[in-house]
């Protein structure tokens, strides 16, 4: 709250709670209690994951400009007001984003992430900026864009990218949380890259069907051969490990194109049962009693 003092503007705060198992919920409804500034809290029935936080601070997000920040403070408030600045005295830009100029993790883990953009700016529609976080403020015609992609599945990158807007990039430097450790790894950062992937890209299945070609034409080619051994060489091609190979080989082919196929199929069977992005076990919003919302 300090970090908005003299501001010259009016501003509310919006809290997430995904479903903490700490104390979280008891210290937001303490700093609501005491409404120092306008605060809202929006508490899930469980853990629906980051896209699902943004996507419910984006619908109760009332003001002009709208700033997307973790909690952890890793991302500085100060900058917020530079990003304001900026759409202030720079209007032809509706989107204030931020990316880490200076990373503090491995080499493999940056190699891993370099490889991410560079395969999912070629294969989809929109361009991603390599390292751009979700530390962003934009004006409400950008949000209200957001709001109108309802998918399930979300991938706030790909998002934000999507709905196009002018967009200025500025940098800055990750400080140390103020609490807490990332939940963030290996695995689930490698989940959230196939996300994106799938969610901004049908080039996989294309692949399937290069793949299934590309096969096809082996095996034709390998039969080829084996014939012309057999009638101008008089050679009885021994096949038992051959074989072996081949099945092998063919039946990986046709269970990795199974399996991107399979991704698709049910994401889009999540989608068809219209399930709401998440349940709000309690909402606390500012001159209003507490309540429960479905969205």
């Amino acid at each position: 709250m300090q970090a908005f003092q003299g501001c010259g503007y009016d501003y509310e705060l919006i809290f997430i709670n995904d479903g903490s198992r700490d104390a979280t919920l008891h210290n937001l409804k303490k700093l609501y209690a005491a409404q120092k500034c306008p605060v809202k809290v929006i508490s899930f029935s469980r853990n629906f994951g980051k896209e699902a936080g943004l996507y419910a601070g984006l619908q109760y997000a009332d003001g002009d400009y709208i700033a997307l920040i973790d909690a952890d403070l890793q991302q500085r408030p100060e900058i917020v007001r530079n990003m304001v600045e900026i759409l202030d005295t720079q209007p032809q830009y509706d989107v204030v984003a931020a990316y880490q100029d200076r990373r503090g993790e491995g080499k493999v883990l940056s190699f891993f992430k370099k490889s991410f953009y560079w395969i999912i700016n070629r294969l989809s529609d929109v361009t991603l900026q390599a390292d751009a976080s979700d530390f962003r403020t934009f004006r409400r015609s950008v949000r209200d864009s957001i709001l109108e992609l309802t998918e399930y599945h979300r991938f706030s990158k790909g998002i934000f990218a999507w709905v196009g807007y002018d967009t200025c990039f500025i940098p800055y430097t990750a400080c140390e949380r103020a609490s807490g450790t990332s939940k963030w790894n290996f695995w689930k950062l490698t989940e959230y890259a196939i996300e994106g992937i799938i969610g901004y890209s049908t080039a996989p299945l294309r692949l399937a069907t290069v793949l299934g070609c590309v096969s096809g034409v082996g095996a034709v080619l390998y039969l080829i051969s084996v014939l012309l051994e057999k009638i101008f060489r008089g050679i009885d091609v021994p096949g038992y490990a051959t074989i072996i190979v081949l099945i092998l080989f063919f039946g990986s082919v046709q269970l990795f194109c199974t399996g991107i196929i399979g991704e698709y199929v049910g994401r889009t069977f999540e989608q068809s049962k219209n399930r709401p992005v998440y349940l709000a076990k309690e909402i606390l919003l500012y001159g209003d009693e507490s309540k429960t919302k479905t969205e």
